[in-house]
């Protein structure tokens, strides 16, 4: 039996990332929370960055003002 790709039975593909904008219509609870959870992750993550930076980038200031 062949699959139809204009069938409601045609299995969904689930994107393994996400994309700012997406439509979240097709995901459901456990996707959404998943999602959530990484992206929260990943807001940790730029936020070390940033004051990292932030640091280095004081350090030199003061370095170069003396």
């Amino acid at each position: 039996m062949a699959l139809d790709p204009f069938s409601d039975d045609a299995p969904r593909l689930v994107p393994t990332s996400h994309e700012i904008g997406q439509d979240l219509s097709s995901l459901s609870l456990f996707e959404l929370e998943e999602r959530m959870t990484v992206l929260r992750q990943e807001i940790m993550r730029l936020e070390q960055a940033h004051a990292e930076k932030k640091r280095t980038q004081a350090a030199a200031d003061a370095f170069f003002k003396s």
